[in-house]
């Protein structure tokens, strides 16, 4: 099983996604932006490394939202998604062919891997409980 983080990172209300690459596995479908932890790697280390790379951005990983268990055909990942909270930079697509920033209630409208569905679920609940 292949460990990977994932940041939901909020700023005004609105959450950060990115593209994978065409090229790639899952390529065109949204991601919450992260990667994969190496061997000992504490999972906070690894988002603030991969966010570092991936985005130029430095961040302060906060709670645990989600952790879940998503078999493809080709590998099985654990996902954990952490809240996220940006302190330096301005986010640049380094490794992703777009980034955009959507409100909860727009997250359906774009596709992501069936692993970031509890994510997206979370937060479009959370958005719905908040406009109540």
């Amino acid at each position: 099983m292949v460990r990977v983080t994932a940041a939901v990172l909020e700023v005004d209300g609105r959450v950060l996604i990115a593209r994978r690459p065409a090229g790639e596995r899952r390529g065109g479908l949204w991601e919450f932006p992260g990667g994969t932890l190496e061997p000992g790697e504490d999972p906070r280390d690894c988002l603030r490394r991969e966010l570092r790379e991936e985005l130029g951005i430095e961040v302060e990983v906060g709670e645990l939202l989600v952790r879940h268990v998503q078999a493809y055909e080709d590998v099985t990942i654990e996902l954990s998604s952490y809240r996220a909270r940006l302190v330096a930079g301005t986010p640049q697509a380094r490794e992703h062919d777009a980034l955009a920033w959507a409100a909860p209630d727009e997250l359906p409208d774009y596709e992501f891997p069936a692993a970031d569905g509890p994510t997206v679920e979370l937060l479009c609940r959370a958005g719905r409980e908040g406009a109540r």
